[in-house]
């Protein structure tokens, strides 16, 4: 099969209302199908004025605003008849799921229903969500919840291996491919720092900026960021925090961090200008299963200081291109971040280490092993229902070989 065989139904619960690394991987790949000249056709709630123009033809899904303070984001509630018929119409022969929410579980049953292959990628830790919101007694069955989803499918795409050990450990056991994620190397470099767009922001140039970049929600370890900054004040170690990101949790951060500059959200060029022009990047989310920020910091020679978990251990080479910590270890990130600070040398060494280890990422190359897995999937299916279907029975007879019936 070619690429220009495939039919692919993406699913999103996000695929451009709100930003985040999730849907800009999405659109990316559907950019890099059209190319290789795959149909493909979008299913995502929307709402009038999205974060960006979405690639690719993007259908529009019912769907209702998440409780809980979390109103930006939509879930999809079904796939009615008239989405339903727009399937039918478009006719896909492979379906892509990636989210295990309610749109992407009546995804999952129409593809079933309808003998299509299916492709499920992994993109959020939803497991460690529960933690932050009081209800962490919940874990466990939402562990149970995404090991279901994930075994409805013929192929799960993780972003590294930590997260495929991850899915391995809950009792995930369809195929599994990795799909991990690129970096725009002309927009993340080191050559992006810029003193003077730091001085406008009240940074002074022998100041070391302790950044912080993406969404300003609970769930990013807002709470464990504020208190190891509290602790290398107490330290008596200077530095001036950066943040780069809007979100819900905003007002809350000020106030656990009064001294911090807050850049707000950036994009584009910028977001590589804000990213170069920190000194050090301190990434304490547990929940992420790659941590698109963090190769961006990587590829900028700013050096890592993050929590040991899935995605960034895949990442971040410890004592090499930055510190990894344990995730509740607040006087561990602090001695962590005192050390690049203090240390001659040591800030220069381990960005040029992380700049060296960023520059195997390309989208192109990602985002082909991406294709690779819908083909392979699709000859995998192929293959179960040729040994499936009945096969006619033969006898020798007088003649030769004949069909028996």
């Amino acid at each position: 099969m070619l690429p220009s065989d495939l039919r692919v139904a993406l699913f999103s619960g996000n695929y451009n209302y709100v930003r985040d690394g999730a849907n800009q991987s999405l659109n990316l790949l559907v950019g890099h199908l059209l190319k290789r000249g795959v149909k493909v056709r979008i299913y995502s709630p929307t709402i009038p004025r999205p974060a960006f123009p979405p690639t690719g033809d993007l259908v529009s899904v019912p769907a209702f605003s998440v409780p809980g303070g979390r109103g930006e984001y939509k879930l999809g509630r079904w796939l009615p008849a008239v989405i339903k018929r727009d399937l039918a119409d478009f006719a896909p022969n492979l379906v892509h799921v990636s989210a295990p929410e309610f749109l992407g579980h009546r995804a999952v049953t129409w593809a079933r229903k309808h003998d299509i292959p299916i492709v499920a990628s992994f993109h959020t830790r939803f497991d460690t969500y529960p933690r932050y919101y009081g209800v962490g007694f919940l874990e466990p069955v939402v562990i149970w919840g995404l090991t279901r989803f994930y075994n409805r499918v013929d192929t799960t795409l993780t972003t590294c291996q930590s997260m495929t050990d991850l899915l391995r450990d809950w009792g995930v056991t369809t195929p599994m491919r990795i799909w991990s994620r690129g970096v725009s190397h002309s927009r993340f470099n080191p050559a992006r720092r810029d003193l003077g767009w730091r001085r406008m922001l009240g940074i002074a140039d022998d100041e070391i900026a302790v950044g912080f970049l993406g969404r300003l929600v609970l769930e990013k370890g807002l709470g464990v960021f504020a208190d190891v900054i509290a602790a290398l004040e107490r330290r008596g170690i200077k530095h001036k925090v950066l943040v780069v990101g809007e979100g819900p949790a905003r007002e809350w951060f000020a106030e656990r961090v009064p001294d911090a500059v807050f850049a707000g959200f950036q994009s584009g060029d910028n977001l590589g200008r804000a990213v170069a022009s920190m000194d050090v990047f301190f990434n304490p989310s547990v929940t992420e299963t790659f941590g698109n920020v963090t190769l961006e910091a990587m590829a900028s020679s700013v050096p890592v200081v993050a929590a040991y978990a899935t995605g960034t251990v895949d990442l971040v080479e410890d004592g090499e291109t930055g510190f990894l910590i344990d995730p509740a270890n607040i006087e561990g990130y602090a001695a962590a971040i005192a050390r690049i600070v203090t240390e001659p040398g040591l800030r220069d060494r381990l960005g040029a280490a992380g700049h060296a280890k960023a520059e195997r990422f390309h989208w192109d190359d990602i985002n082909e092993s991406a294709l690779d897995a819908y083909l392979e999937t699709m000859a995998r299916k192929a293959s179960l229902r040729e040994n499936l279907s009945p096969r006619p029975a033969f006898v020798t007879g007088a003649s030769g070989i004949t069909e028996k019936g």
